[in-house]
């Protein structure tokens, strides 16, 4: 924080008085959550204000610019101001609140000045003609109808007058003649407002004519003003355009650029992808999450505080050297036409709508589920932490990477049969063993259990709900994900966020992760809050962004979360915080005053020609490998996704047809008996999972499938004999 004391002592010092044509000054802007408030040189000079990061780069550099004849100029607090205009915003604090109105007295002055000059430019050559022959036909063909109408108007005053005339003449003949008094005060009254009528029509017809004067005066002028709007919008329109194709146009650049080794030096990797920015990376602004406190950070200098222990220090892990595959057959290409299959499926679930191979990868959905374990070093880690807190960063961080995968997965996994199964038995390399068990069919859910050798077990039932919406398909994932670590009992709980998958008839698919995660350590009611912020094209945030805060039991904030879902988490120690005003929608900031952020996870790089192989990682390469021992209910023996991976999809649709009809055929069945024993008054105990039976979480108060054991027993004796005959 010393450089913000420089700077509140050379602000006032350098700022002359607001009444001449420039002001110049030092200001502290807002950047990012990670550095806060940076102090930056701003001038204000003929209605625009400049800033750069020293007074030096005025010859040379500008960091940005904002118009003030079109910006909104607002005040938070004592010492903050809010300047917005065209989509730019600037957060901007003064050192004192003094300061501040000299700076928002300057700024007002300068925007009255400004936007009288806007207005002229809109009128610096009246002599030319309209752009657009239409607009010109447009605007004669107005002032033809006026005239026209002026027209009427000015014969009518013409009769009028005339008529007018004629009865005054004969009214004042009839004061003439003799008669009753009464009645001569009753012409003389007719005279008069006779008079009167003549005036009105006079004064009606010239206000019509000074009108029809006043619309040829600023015909012009309003035509401009619209040629300019058209123009802009044309602009616009041809911006967007353009930035879309660089979006394209990088996003392949970064997918055909060669992958960094992992002995890459920190100063040469691959720069973090985030929107273009005037001030490189200092430029992006957070808007704080909505149904937690609104807060903001600022970053102290690392030699004003000591350097605490982070939860992010290097992982250093020693792996066995056992060889699994890192290629599979490329994906063939295949020409099918989606909307014929799909337009009589909107509104009905997605495990219900029958698919051809064509839209799937060869995975179950058991095995996508084992997938969450690829970053499961994280919890070796956090198993090893001390602090539940520093523990809670590392199960956060565990939490968003499960989603890293799925950024260009927009196949669909196979839906598992009833009773398949699915072992990832990591023992002797990573000291864990992963058993998945579709426990349902209608609807679909699977219980997935894992215990580790490294002190933690994690155990979940996920029931996948999905609607196709015509347009995008949504994946809500139901059920809690529990995680106990074996020395602590620290015990966490967290559901996942909703997935939709856009663009399924027209454009390329894409995939989002939008909502909210709470995490709960239940035994230190230790939390955290995570935001997946959806994607927007018109943002100027990063795109796939996360936020979050950890708060130990009292609420009070000890780390901020952030990153992305599909590359990186980091963590900063909060060291201070303080209450600060209300923000533009009213909400109360608090301001965190934090350590320099330190990596807690990121994403591994996919392996070479994974655009070909489905986008699969290092991980879900090896996930349908054929290995021994497994059980007969494995998801690496089930036959059409065998075929599918071998790059025969013609045989392995109609594998796919056989083994639905055999799973629909064997469901059937349970139902004739289901009725039979209601009809002979007989208990019915229907379907049990093999090796997951339910009981009722003491935690959420659900009841769910847990594991109850054996299958690692089974496949150390190699006795499968309990298991069903499904493929």
């Amino acid at each position: 924080m010393s450089e913000q004391g420089k700077g509140s002592a050379s602000t006032s010092a350098a700022a002359p008085a607001p009444g001449s044509d420039t002001y110049k000054g030092w200001l502290f802007k807002w950047t990012n959550y990670l550095k806060g408030y940076q102090r930056r040189w701003f001038v204000l000079s003929n209605g625009l204000l400049s800033y750069y990061r020293t007074q030096a780069e005025m010859a040379h550099t500008c960091r940005g610019t904002i118009n003030l004849a079109t910006a909104h100029i607002d005040t938070e607090d004592a010492c903050n101001i809010v300047l917005s205009s065209g989509g730019r915003t600037y957060h901007l604090k003064a050192s004192t609140e003094v300061e501040r109105q000299r700076w928002v007295t300057a700024l007002e002055l300068a925007k009255a000045k400004a936007i009288p000059l806007l207005a002229d430019s809109w009128n610096d050559s009246g002599d030319e003609e309209p752009a657009s022959q239409s607009d010109r036909s447009e605007i004669q063909g107005t002032l033809k109808t006026l005239v026209s109408k002026l027209d009427d108007l000015s014969t009518c005053n013409d009769l009028i007058a005339k008529h007018g005339a004629a009865l005054q003449r004969s009214l004042s003949e009839l004061e003439g003649l003799r008669v009753p008094v009464e009645g001569g005060e009753k012409i003389k009254a007719v005279n008069e407002r006779a008079t009167l009528f003549r005036i009105t029509s006079n004064a009606m017809i010239n206000a019509c004519r000074d009108f029809l004067d006043l619309a040829e005066t600023h015909s012009r002028r309003w035509q401009r003003a619209l040629q300019y709007e058209r123009e802009q919008r044309t602009h616009l329109e041809e911006t967007i355009e353009q930035l879309a194709k660089q979006h394209n146009s990088l996003e392949r650049a970064w997918r055909e650029a060669p992958v960094l080794s992992a002995s890459t030096p920190k100063g040469s990797e691959r720069p973090l992808k985030e929107e273009a920015s005037d001030e490189d990376e200092d430029t992006e602004y957070f808007d704080a999450m909505e149904d937690s406190p609104a807060f903001i950070t600022v970053t102290a200098t690392e030699n004003t505080q000591h350097r605490s222990v982070s939860p992010t220090d290097p992982i250093h892990i020693i792996l066995k050297s056992i060889q699994r595959r890192t290629h599979i057959p490329d994906k063939p290409n295949y020409s099918l036409n989606l909307w014929s299959i799909m337009k009589n499926c909107i509104g009905k679930e997605l495990s219900k709508i029958p698919m051809p191979v064509n839209f799937n990868e060869p995975l179950s959905m058991l095995q996508r589920l084992t997938e969450d374990l690829e970053y499961h070093e994280l919890l070796d880690k956090a198993a090893r932490c001390d602090s539940s807190l520093e523990q809670m960063c590392l199960v956060a961080a565990f939490s968003v990477s499960s989603y890293s995968t799925t950024v260009y997965r927009t196949a669909k996994p196979f839906n598992p049969l009833l009773g398949e199964t699915y072992e990832l038995d990591r023992l002797e390399e990573f000291g864990y063993r992963s058993l998945c068990e579709q426990v349902s069919h209608h609807p679909p859910a699977a219980a997935h259990h894992v215990i580790s050798q490294r002190g933690w077990t994690l155990w979940q039932e996920i029931t996948i709900a999905s609607k196709f919406r015509g347009k995008y398909l949504s994946i809500m994932p139901l059920g809690a994900i529990h995680l106990q670590f074996h020395s602590s009992g620290n015990h966490y709980v967290w559901r996942k966020v909703t997935s939709t998958v856009h663009n399924i008839i027209v454009g390329k698919l894409w995939i989002d992760q939008s909502g909210e995660i709470e995490i709960v350590n239940h035994r230190t009611k230790d939390t955290c809050q995570l935001k997946f912020s959806p994607y927007s094209y018109f943002s100027r945030e990063v795109p796939r962004k996360v936020t979050g805060v950890v708060a130990d039991s009292g609420g009070q904030a000890h780390y901020i979360l952030s990153g992305t879902w599909d590359d990186k988490i980091e963590s900063a120690k909060i060291i201070q915080s303080s209450r600060g005003g209300s923000g533009s929608e009213g909400k109360q900031k608090t301001v965190y005053q934090t350590l320099s952020p330190k990596l807690l996870w990121k994403k591994y790089p996919l392996p070479e020609n994974a655009e070909n192989m489905y986008y699969f990682s290092a991980l879900a390469l090896t996930l349908n490998e054929q290995e021994d021992g497994v059980g007969l209910t494995d998801s690496r023996l089930r036959p059409d996704q065998r075929l599918m991976e071998a790059g025969r999809w013609d045989e392995a649709n109609t594998e796919k047809q056989r083994l639905e009809e055999k799973q629909r055929a064997v469901r059937r069945r349970r139902e004739a008996e289901a009725t039979d024993a209601l009809d002979e008054g007989r208990e019915y105990e229907g379907y049990q999972p093999l090796w997951f039976h339910q009981r009722r979480n003491s935690i959420t108060g659900e009841t769910n499938f847990v594991y109850k054991g054996g299958y690692w027993e089974s496949k150390e004796r190699q006795d499968w004999s309990m298991c069903p005959e499904i493929f």
